[in-house]
């Protein structure tokens, strides 16, 4: 393959190579002719006054302006001439400022030469003048790898394979990005700050400086008098600041001029910002701009390569074959033919990738041999500094493509996890040893946080932000799952050893950006993480990163986090429920969590149960010590691990425990009070009172019974533990007939004739109902009721969906909610969100307006103010989704949930109440139906005679595990007074069977408040079969048996 090269521009002091003494300034582009160029150029730096040209070959050429020996030799400035010095290094990329040179060798060393005024050959200070004449290594980064080399006027940039960032030179506009205490530095410094960034790319200006990392995010410092920062202002930054108002521009390269910048996108526009005194912005006028503004002029075509010189850019549209300029054209480097400025993008009249001329050009040609020759070559690449230009061409015949600076860069990146490194790992046999280079790179990339956040990221990474990681958790599990499996054992321990010394120790409280946050989605996956002999080495630092982040980049890993896929989610919850450190591995999954239920239960709540937490701790003594410091606020600032600070870790058994502490708590306090009062004179005036709640109902009128008596009742009283008598009935209440009285009442309530509540044929379920002509003061009794079940450890029967507990508990109700009340409505308000046609307003022609019945009329609702003019469509439609949920659950029942809330609160707000997930409140409610009738038999204790091998002990499971399902809830219904288990499980069911004296003609009796069965002795399995459905079947009243 061969070069063609195009020069234009200035050529006083001979930058242009064209070998002229007499010719200052080159207009249009003239072909460069040099016998000593035979080779393929792979890098060209133009500066204010010199150039220099890498070829593939590894040798460097030079020819401007050598005042400061910058060209490297002492031969002719006005033609290339091969830099003898540079001889024995293979060089593949230049960098030149106003008068000093940078080369990077194919090994990663920097060497440096000319004008060392401001420190900006990086090789401290000597006085010798002749030592900066001559090429040397800038030392201080010899055991670093460089791959990308850019110059400002008076600084260089580094950039390193493992992502870091080196600068020195000057400083008097903080263009180092290292502060502003000094006013240069002579050896390259580290900008530590910008750690983690998978950085892209290097660019400088004359005083400014800009990192891009991999998604496109900018950073820049230096100087900013003419906004060339792009951050809305005029002030010059001293260290790297986020270009925000270019976070949502998927940008893929960045140029910068003398105090302009110019940026790539993705899409192919351009967006320029700072000065633009002679055009160089390209918006039509000679205004700074302190905000990146799009070039309009470009908008339709789509540019593939920039270049920014002093005052001037070029933009070049491979697609069409057109380079445009724009800027000050004083020395001819627009390339247009003149010396005038142009303020908005001008094409150069050279048809670059054509086979044949346009018409108007042939007679233009024939004058031009040089355009003759363009007219059979396509452009490689553009470039421009100072106010000169370069294009590298080649034959057309050789289809070498353009390079697209959307697509790659030329530049070396940074290393990243490859499956090329992955396989070569991999094909390592247990006892080869691994070549060098393998362990180099090895180490490199998981030691540095920048190699591994450029890792394993998907096609639409550039659009990174709160929602989008950019990693491709697929690659990220096929890659690094079997890390821990791989056979070469030095490999492992080489990889381990540079994650926990070099990467994990490294991490930063406040990372620089989002991008530095990707490795916490990444090293969970690692095999190497759920090994328990790695907890305290590798896991408990990485949590200890982890709940160290500030909250700005929490919140995004959290947002990331609810974006994963349940399998993934799940394994960072897994990972730190096994981890041994208590404090730091709960620290992570409170935020876990807090994550999970913000986000509609990514994985199944229960599976942040830590079930040995009840095990290892006094649960009891934990819950008390931890209302004392939550309603002390000297204390609550204390570091006292308190597990109930992380009660999501409980199952639902232990937090029942915690709440029966509570409520017995509250009970002896009431009991305590009561007795104190019986004790004092008061007792003598009004005498003895009761310490439980005693209610006397009449089984036909239960409910206003009830209603009467709770109405005339203070809240002390309501603390009291219950007790109820059935008029009329001897049975003594120890527990069996409260069971049986919330039975009834609920029964009772919940009766349609009363309308208190709606039923919903599809879901079955209940939902308080907005046109019942019954007061709110009947819904605050209600609600007390149910407290009082709930608070003195009876499950009742309440078929309300999940909402009901989530409202109890503060908690937001779902769309998932609607659709557990109203299925078919659900469904519905779920399409219009799935739908993602542009003919939504057509297919579903819907306002905020909704029709509800109302005494069987339909009338409509508005869910906002003027909702029935309000057109739902693709970019509302959430909003109507949301409307709609809230209208159903929350304002259509206002005043009666408010009421039931209040009433329920009366009795049942306790600390205890509000460790529950709304399933948990539900479940201790209702019970739960998570049936095991094996475990019920293996529970099961006998008196007297009877034992698990007797006759009429084996017919009565026989016949009790045939029964279908509703005989057996009838069955528990007749034993405890409830068809529901305890939200413990099957496994506190005790149940004991006695036999009895009566003969096999009587039924079977139950003993509610002991879970105590009498059973006849039946001497056959059909005579028990008939007597235990005939005793089911008729479960109600107490007497004496």
């Amino acid at each position: 393959m061969s070069n063609v090269v195009f020069c234009w521009g200035n050529s006083q002091d001979g930058q242009l190579g064209i070998g002229a003494d007499d010719v200052n300034i080159v207009a249009s582009p003239k072909q460069l002719y040099s016998d000593d160029i035979n080779n393929i150029i792979v890098s060209i730096a133009c500066g204010q006054h010199h150039t220099l040209i890498a070829l593939e070959s590894g040798e460097t050429y030079s020819c401007g302006n050598n005042d400061y020996s910058q060209l490297g030799h002492n031969k002719s400035r006005t033609r290339l001439v091969h830099v003898a010095a540079l001889k024995n290094l293979h060089v593949n990329r230049v960098a030149i400022g106003v008068y000093h040179s940078l080369v990077l060798h194919t090994g990663g060393e920097v060497y440096s030469w000319g004008d060392n005024s401001r420190g900006q050959l990086g090789r401290a200070a000597i006085a010798d003048d002749e030592w900066w004449r001559i090429p040397k290594l800038v030392k201080e980064l010899a055991l670093h790898t460089v791959i990308q080399i850019t110059c400002g006027a008076y600084h260089c940039i580094a950039l390193t394979d493992i992502g870091d960032v080196w600068c020195w030179g000057a400083n008097n506009h903080g263009q180092l990005g290292v502060g502003m205490n000094s006013e240069q530095c002579d050896r390259p410094r580290h900008l530590i700050c910008l750690r983690g960034i998978p950085v892209a790319q290097i660019a400088a200006g004359d005083y400014h400086s800009f990192i891009m990392s991999k998604s496109g995010a900018i950073f820049g410092w230096g100087r900013n008098s003419f906004g060339q920062l792009g951050l809305n202002d005029e002030i010059d930054r001293s260290s790297p600041t986020f270009c925000k108002p270019l976070k949502y521009q998927r940008l893929k390269y960045i140029s910068c001029g003398e105090n302009h910048t110019a940026a790539l996108t993705q899409e192919g526009g351009v967006y320029t910002f700072g000065a633009g005194g002679y055009g160089q912005l390209g918006h039509g006028t000679t205004h700074s701009e302190i905000m990146p503004k799009m070039v309009m002029e470009l908008m339709g075509t789509t540019i593939t390569q920039i270049a920014c010189g002093r005052n001037h850019t070029l933009a070049y549209a491979s697609t069409s074959s057109k380079l445009y300029a724009f800027g000050l054209g004083g020395s001819g480097q627009l390339g247009l033919g003149t010396t005038n400025n142009r303020s908005n993008p001008f094409p150069i009249a050279t048809p670059f990738f054509a086979t044949k001329l346009p018409e108007r050009m042939e007679t233009d040609c024939d004058e031009n041999p040089d355009l003759q020759t363009l007219a059979e070559l396509s452009v490689k690449r553009v470039y421009s500094g100072g106010d000169h230009c370069l294009v590298v061409c080649s034959p057309v015949q050789e289809n070498v493509a353009a390079e697209d600076f959307r697509e790659s860069i030329c530049e070396q990146k940074p290393l990243t996890c490859t499956q090329a490194l992955f396989e070569e790992m991999y094909s390592i046999s247990e006892d080869e040893q691994p070549s060098q280079d393998l362990l180099e790179r090895v180490e490199k990339v998981f030691s540095s946080a920048s190699c591994l956040n450029g890792s394993f990221l998907h096609n639409d990474h550039v659009h990174c932000n709160i929602k989008n990681s950019g990693v491709d958790m697929k690659r990220v599990r096929q890659h690094v799952s079997e890390l821990a499996q791989l056979d070469n054992k030095q490999l492992v321990n080489r990889i381990l050893d540079h994650l926990v010394n070099n990467l994990i120790s490294q991490l930063p409280k406040s990372p620089p950006h989002m991008e530095a946050l990707r490795l916490y989605l990444i090293l969970p996956e690692m095999s190497f993480m759920d090994q328990p002999h790695r907890h305290s080495a590798l896991i408990t630092p990485f949590g200890l990163k982890l709940i160290q982040l500030d909250r700005a980049a929490l919140r995004v890993l959290e947002s990331w986090w609810a974006m994963l896929e349940s399998k993934y989610f799940s394994r960072i919850v897994y990972q730190q429920i096994k981890k041994r450190t208590v404090l730091v591995s709960m620290e992570v999954l409170k935020k876990l969590n807090s994550v999970n239920e913000s986000n509609g239960q990514i994985i199944p709540y229960h599976q942040f149960y830590v079930p040995e937490v009840k095990e290892a701790v006094n649960i009891r003594q934990d819950y008390i010590a931890w209302i004392q410091k939550t309603s002390n606020m000297e204390m609550s600032e204390s570091e006292t691990l308190l597990f109930c600070d992380y009660a999501f870790l409980f199952d639902a058994a232990t937090k029942y425990v915690l709440l029966k502490t509570d409520n017995y708590l509250q009970m002896r306090y009431a009991i305590g009070e009561v007795a104190f009062l019986n004790t004092t004179t008061f007792s003598n005036a009004f005498g003895q009172i009761n310490p439980c709640l005693m209610l006397l109902v009449q089984r036909d009128n239960i409910m206003q019974n009830t209603l009467d008596q709770l109405n005339k009742r203070s809240p002390a009283d309501l603390k009291k533990p219950l007790k109820v008598i059935f008029a009329g009935e001897e049975a003594v209440d120890e527990g069996g007939v409260t069971k049986e009285f919330f039975l009834l009442i609920m029964r009772e309530i919940l009766n349609p004739d009363y309308g208190m509540f709606k039923y919903y044929e599809e879901s079955r379920l209940m939902w308080f109902n907005s046109e019942t002509f019954e007061t709110t003061d009947k819904f605050h009794l209600i609600g007390t009721i149910c407290g009082l079940a709930i608070y003195n450890f009876t499950i009742i029967v309440l078929p309300f969906p999940l909402a009901l507990f989530k409202k109890l508990l503060n908690k937001p109700v779902t769309l998932d909610d609607l659709k557990e009340l109203m299925p078919s409505i659900g469904r519905s308000l779920e399409q219009i969100l799935a739908y993602g046609e542009d003919d939504f307003e057509e297919v579903f022609g819907i306002t905020f307006e909704i029709s509800v019945e109302s005494f069987e009329k339909v009338k409509n609702v508005e869910l906002v103010p003027g909702g029935a003019k309000k057109v739902v469509n693709k970019s509302n439609r959430k909003e109507f989704v949301d409307a709609y949920v809230d209208y159903i659950f929350n304002k259509s029942v206002e005043k009666e949930f408010l009421a039931f809330s209040e009433g329920f609160s009366k009795v049942c707000r306790s600390k205890a109440l509000e460790l529950l997930h709304p399933r948990e409140l539900q479940a201790m409610v209702i019970g739960n139906e998570q049936y095991d009738f094996i475990e019920l038999e293996k529970n099961t204790t006998y008196k007297d005679e009877y034992h698990r091998y007797h006759t009429t002990i084996k017919f009565f499971w026989e016949v009790f595990l045939d029964l279908s399902l509703e005989d057996k809830k009838k069955f528990l219904l007749f034993l405890t007074g409830s068809d529901r288990i305890p939200i413990t499980g099957m496994t506190s069911l005790k149940m004991i069977i006695q036999p009895t004296k009566s003969g096999e003609d009587y039924l079977p009796v139950a003993h509610t408040c002991f879970n105590l069965l009498d059973l006849p002795r039946y001497t056959s399995k059909a005579k028990l079969h008939s007597k235990l459905l005939q005793a089911i079947n008729q479960t109600e009243g107490f007497g004496l048996v």
